[in-house]
């Protein structure tokens, strides 16, 4: 799992006031994180459908389609998990209530104050994420030394490119979770719009082959079209006990 303090996430907001949007996303850029905002409940969910994002902020009175409806949406086809912080100037008890029980995870009401926001924002991504203080992460038969960027494999020491060393990082940080290739590129090659999806796909290849990420392994990569990929393992536990 992603150690929110460790790395930028990757942030959502649905805002149709475009002033209120640039300054959301100028506070949550310079809290270190990746911002992608938009101003219609369509395109939000557009956009849910196609990348993969830590967080959403979700306005209720968008033009198109209401905050609730994307809450929802999101829900049933995205995220039961994901945090969702609720930013709009409804305020009665009623609507506080209502979006909380559809699965927001908490609930602002505008006027909002920089350093609130910011620190709901830190205590969403803290539950969501929590911070890996280990510098030693192991998922046998593999063991990742953070500190000296470097992987074994029962041992011996895998010979890694930095990309490739943080591009498998995030990948086992993330077991079972589908990054798109675009959070995969954010993640590990900042905000680059240059950047060819190739690159992504060459990248997570190299990193396949030389962890020999096979289901004999234990480990496989699993594509998913036009989207990004998962690390998931195919290790079937032992049953605990014994039979009677």
């Amino acid at each position: 799992m992603i150690a929110y303090e460790e790395t930028a996430l990757r942030i959502a907001i649905l805002e149709d006031d475009p002033d209120q949007l640039a300054l959301l996303k100028r506070w949550v850029a310079a809290d270190g994180h990746d911002v992608h905002g938009w101003l219609s409940g369509r395109e939000a969910m557009r956009q849910a459908g196609r990348e993969s994002f830590d967080l959403f902020m979700l306005d209720w009175q968008v033009p198109d389609i209401s905050g609730t409806e994307v809450l929802g949406w999101l829900r049933s086809n995205v995220s039961k998990t994901v945090p969702i912080l609720f930013v709009t100037v409804r305020d009665s008890e009623q609507d506080i209530v209502f979006a909380l029980e559809h699965g927001a995870d908490d609930y602002m009401v505008k006027p909002v104050r920089r350093a609130e926001l910011l620190a709901r924002l830190h205590a969403l991504l803290r539950r969501a994420y929590p911070i890996e203080e280990k510098k030693q992460l192991s998922f046998p038969p593999f063991e990742i030394d953070i500190s000296r960027s470097e992987i074994k494999k029962d041992g011996t020491k895998i010979e890694l490119t930095p990309k490739e060393f943080e591009l498998a990082v995030t990948l086992f940080r993330n077991m079972g979770r589908l990054l798109s290739r675009g959070h995969l590129q954010e993640t590990v090659w900042g905000r680059s719009g240059d950047l060819a999806t190739r690159t992504v796909d060459t990248h997570v290849s190299q990193v396949r082959k030389k962890l020999d990420l096979r289901p004999e392994s234990g480990y496989r990569v699993v594509p998913v079209y036009n989207y990004g990929y998962r690390l998931e393992t195919t290790r079937v536990e032992p049953a605990t006990g014994a039979p009677a």
